[in-house]
């Protein structure tokens, strides 16, 4: 893990990157996505199309923010980036319900499978990775990925 974090290091040397603000729009952008879901979900249960003005706008601040983090996208990185953030918000959910019901060993189960998404998200974005090294093992997509963001992201620096 320490020589992929080195090696991702020589690939980012001279650049700058603000990771903590990074990960604040991350988070904004899931929850845009997720606005685009309730608008949508509210539009077809209320029968009101007003809702779907509002989700059209929301989906447009989304599409712009996400510019920021998904350049020059090869194949379907845009889309992928987006539903690796949505997903990770998702899993996030319902870690947080199954906490709330005292099932903390299905609730860390979500939550470890949230952070390997969104770290993957990172990996791709970053260019910490190209798509063709991602593999998948018997624990899935992971483990390097949350291991180099663990490292790098940290919301709290100012």
């Amino acid at each position: 893990m320490e020589q992929d974090i080195k090696k991702w290091m020589e690939k980012v040397k001279g650049k700058e990157f603000d990771l903590s603000k990074d990960e604040d729009l991350s988070i904004a952008l899931m929850n845009l996505i997720s606005l685009e879901e309730h608008f949508y979900f509210t539009a077809m249960k209320t029968d009101n199309s007003s809702y779907l003005g509002m989700l059209n706008s929301v989906r447009s601040l989304r599409k712009n923010l996400l510019k920021r983090f998904v350049k020059d996208a090869k194949g379907e990185e845009w889309c992928i980036s987006k539903h690796l953030l949505a997903a990770s918000m998702r899993l996030m959910e319902v870690g947080t319900k199954e906490l709330g019901t005292g099932n903390e060993k299905e609730a860390t189960f979500y939550f470890k499978e949230a952070f390997e998404l969104y770290s993957l998200f990172f990996a791709i974005n970053l260019k910490a990775v190209e798509i063709k090294e991602i593999k998948s093992d018997e624990k899935g997509l992971k483990s390097r990925f949350s291991d180099i963001v663990k490292k790098l992201v940290d919301c709290c620096k100012e």
